[in-house]
């Protein structure tokens, strides 16, 4: 189970990069909701990550610099691997969620949530990127795998 979930990171990795790029290269053509998006993804991870290592969590909507959002990727792919090689996938984990409610799920739900939810997102942004004149990016798992 390890090693797809790396494979999955490395994945959702790869493709926010990617997605971070035709932004960049498309900056002055994106609305707000792109760059919210893409650091939603971005903090999302990161806030699962936390939950996980028991640290301290960005905000789930906070804007970043847009500088900062390929390191901040890099940092989470860093991260979430450490998680799969350090923790038992079926470990629960106590965690409060964004309203300070308490919540428990195990390592491998919580992981796999960020990879979804990533997933989610980014065709979120490829659809406002095709509204803006913007070509998407094919994110499908499978041509990521050929």
């Amino acid at each position: 189970m390890k090693e797809k979930l790396i494979d999955l990171f490395e994945y959702t990795f790869h493709f926010n990069s990617e997605t971070i790029r035709v932004i960049g290269e498309n900056i002055e053509k994106v609305d707000e909701k792109t760059i919210s998006l893409i650091n939603h993804i971005l903090n999302a991870q990161q806030i699962w990550n936390s939950r996980i290592l028991g640290e301290k969590t960005f905000e789930v909507w906070q804007i970043n610099p847009f500088e900062m959002l390929e390191e901040i990727n890099q940092y989470n792919f860093e991260k979430s691997i450490e998680i799969i090689n350090n923790f038992d996938p079926d470990q629960k984990i106590n965690y409060q969620n964004s309203r300070g409610a308490n919540f428990e799920n195990t390592v491998f739900e919580m992981l796999f949530q960020a990879i979804n939810h990533s997933t989610y997102h980014r065709g979120q942004i490829n659809s406002l990127l095709k509204q803006n004149g913007i070509d998407p990016i094919l994110t499908d798992y499978i041509f990521y795998k050929r």
